[in-house]
């Protein structure tokens, strides 16, 4: 099992299909707050449909809380700023796949305190970033294919 971390999600919709996409490969969900939206929001809710009740979710107030709480854990950083490809890494059952939020990414020092592990999707130079959700969906099935999908059919 795969562990997707949002730190400080602001877009509903986005959280949503990320929510979807871990109920349906049997990950689990971690949210870091503060969120840049209520959990009740009808555009998160619609964006997850019926998958909630399937969804193994935990909430932490801040990003030291998540960490002391999951000491121990191997964590990869997705970040446009990162200098290695996600395909050069070699992910493994219960890493932490962590993503920053939106407008933002992932705060800079936790990127350039971690190259070894601090990763990027290629893109086309002077574009901002890829949606969230379409980057957790392609790291999340690369990790998986990686680790023959862990049982999935």
């Amino acid at each position: 099992m795969f562990n997707i971390v949002l730190v400080e999600p602001e877009i509903p919709q986005n959280t949503g299909n990320i929510s979807r996409t871990c109920a349906c490969t049997a990950s689990r969900l971690h949210i870091v707050k503060p969120m840049g939206f209520e959990i009740t929001d009808a555009k998160l809710k619609r964006a997850g449909l019926d998958y909630w009740d399937k969804l193994d979710l935990t909430y932490y107030d801040n990003l030291d809380e998540f960490f002391k709480i999951n000491a121990g854990g191997r964590f990869y950083y997705l970040s446009k700023k990162a200098k290695k490809k996600y395909t050069d890494a070699r992910f493994q059952d219960g890493d932490f796949l962590v993503f920053g939020k939106e407008t933002k990414g992932l705060p800079e020092h936790i990127v350039f305190d971690n190259p070894d592990t601090a990763l990027r999707i290629p893109m086309k130079d002077g574009l901002r970033s890829l949606n969230l959700s379409n980057t957790v969906a392609l790291v999340l099935y690369e990790a998986l294919r990686q680790s023959d999908f862990l049982g999935l059919v």
